[in-house]
């Protein structure tokens, strides 16, 4: 796994061995990145499922003002600080914030919006949906925030509060796309 973009172009991450992880492929990195170009120099940013931090990374390299890092799992922890630490970027500092709890913990502690949220939780649960629901009900977007949910089915239904703008379909992923409603 690689970062495809910014400063940080090319450098190689630490990732999960097995079969029972599912990082976001290189080709829906990319499309997702170009889609955000606009939106992420500069932007507070939650990795709210970080896994091996690499969405959250990839916002660094690209000018992201701050990005938390959130995953319930301390081998998904232990290795976004290792990727981290390998790109030299301060852990805790003003870059990069780790925190290691649970996904409606995290939101519900959130003390300030984002204009980028992430949510890439494992496709078997339905942790996105819930998740967006609490981004909606806390206001956890700003004006012009946007929240990216990554699945392997298209997204049914409404988020009270949300607006579902686009999806696309990248390989088996589908990136669906909302923002303030």
């Amino acid at each position: 796994m690689r970062v495809i973009g910014g400063q940080y172009r090319s450098r190689i991450l630490a990732e999960f061995a097995g079969e029972n992880v599912r990082p976001t492929s290189d080709r829906a990195k990319e499309a997702l990145f170009n889609i955000l170009a606009l939106k992420i120099y500069n932007a507070r940013v939650l990795d709210l499922f970080a896994g091996s931090g690499s969405l959250g990374i990839e916002c660094l390299s690209r000018g992201a003002k701050e990005v938390v890092f959130n995953d319930f799992s301390k081998d998904s922890i232990a290795i976004v600080k290792k990727n981290l630490t390998t790109l030299k970027i301060a852990i805790n500092g003003e870059q990069a914030k780790i925190s290691q709890s649970d996904y409606l913990t995290c939101l519900e502690q959130a003390y300030q919006p984002f204009d980028l949220i992430l949510i890439d939780p494992p496709y078997r649960f339905d942790y996105g949906e819930k998740a967006l629901k609490k981004i909606a009900e806390k206001g956890l977007l700003t004006e012009n925030g946007i929240a990216v949910y990554e699945r392997d089915i298209p997204f049914e239904g409404a988020i009270e509060g949300l607006e579902k703008y686009d999806e696309r379909k990248y390989g088996k992923a589908y990136l669906t796309f909302f923002k303030r409603g």
